[in-house]
C-alpha cells in the first residue's frame, strides 16, 4: 500500500477561533497570571515582546511561565502574484488562543509589581487581557 508523501509543514485551514478555552484556563505554576478575554491568533513575535516587557519590569526577579506556544503555520503568497499555483510559502507561526486561556504565569514577586508587569505585557498583545490570582493567595 502506498503511503502519502510526508511534507515538512502540516497543511491547515485558517478557520475561526470559536468557543471558550477547554484547557489551560486555571493557574498551574505561578501565583499570578494573564488571562485572555478575546479569541485571537497571537504571533511568536507578539509573545516574545510581551515576555520581554514582563521580565524587564520585574527586573528579572521571580519566575515567568509562557503557557502558549505558536504551533500553527501561516502561509503567504508574494505580492502581485496571480491566483492559483499552490498555497504559498510559510510566513510566520501563530498560537491559537481562546477566551479564558492563561497566557503567562508569574511567581516570586509582590502583588503590585506583578499587576504592573502583567499590565505592560498585556499591552503588547492584540487582545484584551486581565490579571488573575491563585484562589489560595494571601498577601
Amino acid at each position: 500500500m502506498l503511503q502519502p508523501k510526508r511534507t515538512r509543514y502540516r497543511k491547515m485551514q485558517k478557520g475561526r477561533v470559536k468557543g471558550n478555552s477547554s484547557r489551560g484556563y486555571e493557574l498551574s505554576f505561578g501565583t499570578f497570571g494573564l488571562k485572555a478575554l478575546e479569541p485571537a491568533l497571537i504571533t511568536n513575535r507578539q509573545i516574545e515582546s510581551a515576555r520581554i516587557a514582563l521580565t524587564r519590569h520585574m527586573k528579572r526577579e521571580g519566575k515567568v511561565w509562557i503557557k502558549i506556544f505558536p504551533d500553527k503555520i501561516v502561509t503567504k503568497k508574494p505580492q502581485e502574484v496571480r491566483m492559483g499555483k499552490g498555497k504559498g510559502a510559510p510566513d510566520h507561526w501563530v498560537a491559537v488562543v481562546h477566551p479564558g486561556r492563561i497566557l503567562f504565569e508569574v511567581e516570586g514577586v509582590p502583588l503590585k509589581l506583578a499587576e504592573e508587569a502583567l499590565r505592560l505585557g498585556g499591552q503588547k498583545l492584540p487582545i484584551k487581557t486581565k490579571m488573575v490570582t491563585r484562589r489560595d493567595y494571601q498577601e
